[in-house]
């Protein structure tokens, strides 16, 4: 097996709805990114809809033939309801704030505890897989596995943030999380500002990582190389060993 790369789709509907209407058409770009070899589709839904909208969601449920995968925050009820109702692969739990322009961190596993294992019994009572968001720390890895979580999503913003100052050092608490992960038996997603420059060495580094989920980097890239080019040299990037 190799790592999979997941696109997430969230800056093709915003800027479909910046013109108010439905150019690019984000399913077809969707059934597109699939075709040119993407192993799943990501969406993150938020309360103020900017860029993916509620109503979008059966739209890609219906079209997805690889893995659909639906980000955010359990809180409020909207988006638990619509997760249940749609029945995605696997749902990622992200503890954004309300008005965050982006993700920020991953869950204290130990303070939300009780919420995160309500939550999560909830999705994985319908057949749904559970990933949640979290950093790179002994403790709350351990947490994630007490909840129920299926696997973590390390959020790689401090990695991508660090790496051209000394990416063995930035790279190193993810590689001792990952075989924290690996010794309790979670599977390990990561996400968050990995793009073609770093995404090689982290998928090198971290053992066993399943999925990779890129958005932001793989559209503005998309805006030199071409979509089809942009997707097959994430895939590139990822092609270099098999999981261990």
């Amino acid at each position: 097996m190799k790592t999979r790369l997941s696109v997430n789709v969230n800056k093709i509907a915003l800027i479909r709805n910046a013109r108010g209407s439905n150019y690019p058409d984000l399913v077809q770009v969707s059934k597109d990114i699939e075709a040119f070899g993407a192993e799943g589709i990501t969406v993150h839904p938020r309360p103020d809809e900017r860029h993916i909208t509620y109503a979008d969601i059966p739209q890609l449920k219906a079209i997805t033939t690889t893995e659909f995968n639906i980000e955010g925050n359990p809180r409020p009820q909207k988006f638990m309801d619509m997760v249940l109702k749609n029945c995605p692969d696997q749902c990622t739990l992200v503890p954004d704030a309300e008005n965050a322009l982006t993700s920020d961190s991953g869950w204290d596993t130990i303070t939300h505890a009780s919420f995160l294992t309500e939550t999560i019994g909830a999705l994985k009572a319908k057949g749904i897989r559970v990933s949640i968001f979290c950093d790179p720390v002994a403790e709350l890895i351990e947490g994630a596995k007490k909840v129920g979580a299926d696997r973590i999503e390390f959020y790689t913003g401090p990695y991508a943030a660090n790496y051209h100052k000394d990416r063995a050092a930035a790279i190193a608490p993810y590689v001792k999380g990952a075989k924290i992960a690996q010794e309790i038996g979670l599977g390990i997603n990561a996400g968050h500002d990995l793009n073609l420059d770093n995404l090689r060495y982290f998928q090198e580094q971290v053992p066993a990582l399943l999925e990779v989920s890129i958005g932001h980097a793989l559209v503005v890239d998309s805006l030199y190389y071409g979509l089809q080019n942009t997707v097959q040299m994430y895939l590139e990037r990822l092609s270099i060993k098999d999981l261990v």
